[in-house]
């Protein structure tokens, strides 16, 4: 599962996967007794670690820790960059908005594409492009009603929270630079261990229940590690720009979750701007799709 190459539709499927799991966090959250904040932050990432090791060890034994003992420059920048987005996310929210920390990582989709374009030199399609900004749109609509930026702590937060997409844009170029030359699943360990640690002095005095490490313990394994571990491997049949805008998913696929699972129900602006987003990946894809049999009949 970790170490196969997947071809495009299925990688595509894979993604729209992990942004279904990945956006079940909200509504997770919303049944925790008492942990909080930083706390929540570190039992996810220690969770998340210990489900990697677990996984690779069970799939590649313990040639996979040799990785991690003596790991390769390619694979601790993307670890350190994992553990900047495991971390900055929850400080970002510590400092402001819940909507204006989402609608920062809208640009995850604008930022890798200009990477890409800039760092690797590979020509994004216009239709690309299109969708992008679309999907930009549709996430900024989504929580557009909810941002303000009225003091000097919204705007640190917001800062903070540009991490994200930046470090999620930078990750998904050392996927593509790195190819099949280096295995970088193991790098999501790295990053849960380096978020652990980093948490672990904030997280003091713990207040979690039983209740609230089991939830903590779901996340880590399943919302956390395991779609991270199979985004690594389905980056590798995608573009840059594709795979930062599967991941999006996740903005338009939290609030539904959110609605069934907690009864929170969505605004019009979340149904409008997420119908935008689904409409720019289906042109992605349809764009894709019909390059790919141009390309077949010239050859």
């Amino acid at each position: 599962m970790f170490t196969r190459r997947y071809s495009r539709p299925a990688a595509v499927a894979v993604m729209i996967f992990c942004a279904l799991l990945w956006s079940t966090a909200g509504v997770l959250t919303r049944h925790l007794d008492a942990a909080r904040s930083f706390e929540v932050t570190f039992w996810r990432s220690a969770f998340c670690a210990v489900f990697v090791i677990l996984a690779l060890l069970a799939t590649r034994g313990h040639e996979a820790l040799t990785a991690l003992r003596r790991p390769s420059r390619s694979l601790l920048v993307s670890g350190l960059l994992w553990g900047a987005m495991f971390t900055s996310f929850m400080i970002a929210l510590t400092l402001t908005s819940t909507s204006n920390t989402l609608v920062v990582s809208c640009a995850s989709p604008l930022l890798t594409a200009l990477l890409t374009w800039v760092v690797l030199r590979e020509p994004i399609a216009g239709a690309t492009w299109l969708a992008i900004v679309l999907a930009v749109a549709g996430m900024a609509w989504i929580f557009s009603g909810g941002v303000q930026a009225g003091s000097a702590r919204d705007v640190l937060g917001m800062c903070i929270a540009f991490v994200v997409p930046l470090a999620s844009a930078i990750n998904v170029i050392v996927f593509k630079r790195s190819g099949h030359a280096v295995d970088l699943v193991p790098a999501v360990c790295l990053g849960a261990s380096f978020s652990a640690l980093l948490m672990l002095p904030f997280a003091f005095p713990f207040q979690a229940t039983l209740h609230d490490v089991q939830i903590l313990g779901v996340l880590g394994c399943f919302q956390l590690a395991l779609p991270c571990m199979l985004m690594v491997v389905a980056a590798r049949s995608l573009s840059a720009p594709q795979v930062s805008l599967l991941a999006e998913l996740e903005v338009v696929l939290g609030p539904l979750w959110a609605w069934l699972g907690a009864s929170e129900v969505p605004t019009l602006a979340t149904l409008q701007g997420g119908a935008v987003v689904i409409a720019a990946l289906l042109l992605n894809e349809l764009h894709g799709v019909y390059a790919n049999r141009q390309r077949m009949q010239v050859a």
